[in-house]
């Protein structure tokens, strides 16, 4: 038995009138009592209390589970669903690509005299309303409709 004082120093087994042991193994009587002697010397409603709350934590286990396969499920019918729309919208944007690539090569294999400034407009955006946060082009596009009135002479 070793005693410990308020002080720094053990004073024959009294601090300050109470007397301590050193213990190394549980202080508590319940956490001292093993699993087996615990079951028989527990009342019956606590018996009762641990029965019922492993059943419910059992249910609740059950059903995370499920939900999480649900969720699962979802989850991947949602991916497959994704890429449906994301291949679809490939074959679209890869079909329109298409077109205006030759509608573009139509378009520069048809130079005949005279339609030069017709594809000159075609490029460029005469509606000064249409870009609010674009360049000032207000003078090239005064210059392109001069020269398209009166082209230079060479």
């Amino acid at each position: 038995m070793q005693i410990y004082s308020s002080s720094t120093d053990a004073v024959d087994g009294v601090t300050n009138g109470d007397i301590y042991q050193e213990s190394n193994g549980p202080t508590d009587c319940y956490a001292a009592i093993s699993q087996a002697d615990r079951l028989q010397t527990e009342p019956e409603s606590i018996r009762k209390w641990r029965e019922e709350q492993r059943e419910r934590l059992e249910v609740l286990d059950a059903n995370s589970r499920k939900q999480e396969a649900e969720w699962k499920e979802k989850a991947i019918k949602e991916l497959e669903e994704w890429y449906a729309r994301q291949d679809e919208q490939l074959q679209k944007t890869k079909a329109n690509n298409r077109a205006a690539e030759e509608a573009f090569v139509n378009d520069v294999d048809e130079s005949s005299p005279g339609t030069e400034w017709e594809r000159v407009a075609r490029l460029c955006d005469f509606n000064p309303k249409s870009s609010k946060q674009a360049k000032d082009v207000s003078r090239m596009r005064s210059v392109l409709i001069s020269l398209k009135q009166a082209p230079l002479v060479r």
